[in-house]
């Protein structure tokens, strides 16, 4: 597996930034790649992506969320494998460090040549500042969900 790193300091609350990433459905105006995310319950939610012409589809659980701190999932179906964590750290009452640690299972020759050349970075690192543009041009979150998923 390839782990991925990248932080971002946000212009807005701790409640603001954690509250918009809660809503994954919002993910395709910020990454790239990601065409849509459908979320099944509390805990699921269906991705559909075309990365590099590769149109890949899977599922995600969440396996551990805490309002305002972190959430943590993995794959449960599809080609792709990958499991991460997101963490909001406030720096202050206006600002927020967002820290995405993710590792991920390149399949297939193209996925395998975009980790080894160092794409996957470039593009983790360039959804993370599309997520700054989009939160603090937004001014506020555009919803959130605020419950607790326990491991186990």
């Amino acid at each position: 597996m390839s782990m991925v790193k990248e932080s971002v300091d946000v212009d807005v609350p701790l409640h603001t930034a954690y509250n918009q990433w809660t809503m994954f459905e919002e993910f395709p105006q910020f990454m790239e790649g990601v065409e849509e995310v459908r979320q099944i319950d509390d805990r699921h939610n269906h991705w559909t992506t075309k990365i590099g012409g590769v149109h890949r589809e899977f599922d995600t659980e969440i396996i551990d969320q805490l309002p305002d701190d972190r959430i943590a999932w993995r794959t449960t179906s599809g080609d792709t494998r990958q499991m991460g964590m997101v963490r909001f750290q406030p720096l202050d009452d206006t600002h927020t460090r967002v820290e995405l640690v993710m590792d991920i299972e390149p399949h297939g020759m193209a996925e395998k040549a975009a980790s080894a050349s160092g794409m996957i970075d470039r593009r983790v690192k360039g959804d993370m500042r599309r997520f700054k543009e989009f939160i603090e041009h937004q001014g506020g979150e555009t919803g959130g969900w605020r419950g607790r998923v326990t491991p186990g």
